[in-house]
């Protein structure tokens, strides 16, 4: 497990911040992670990312992904309550 803490002004810099320290840990500790626990409370975030040490045999990454962009970032909550986040990443 991995602590992840992020702040910002809004839900769409919140999102690219914290895909961008998920980015960060994955290239610093060698890792790919497959559950994400958050907490959101006035703008900023919470996080656990939990993993493990990459194998390129096992996992075969097909790309390695650079950072999230602002191109086309849109945070939105639709009528049943349903978050939807969204950006452009750099491969």
């Amino acid at each position: 497990s991995v602590e992840v803490h992020c702040e910002a002004p809004n839900d769409e810099l919140l999102l690219v911040d914290w895909l961008n320290a998920i980015v960060f840990e994955m290239a610093t500790r060698g890792m790919v992670f497959g559950h994400f626990d958050v907490l959101l409370h006035d703008g900023k975030l919470d996080g656990r990312l939990d993993g493990e040490r990459l194998e390129r045999e096992r996992h075969q990454p097909a790309v390695e992904v650079k950072g999230a962009t602002y191109t086309a970032l849109q945070v939105k909550k639709d009528k049943s309550g349903q978050w939807t986040g969204q950006c452009i990443v750099d491969v």
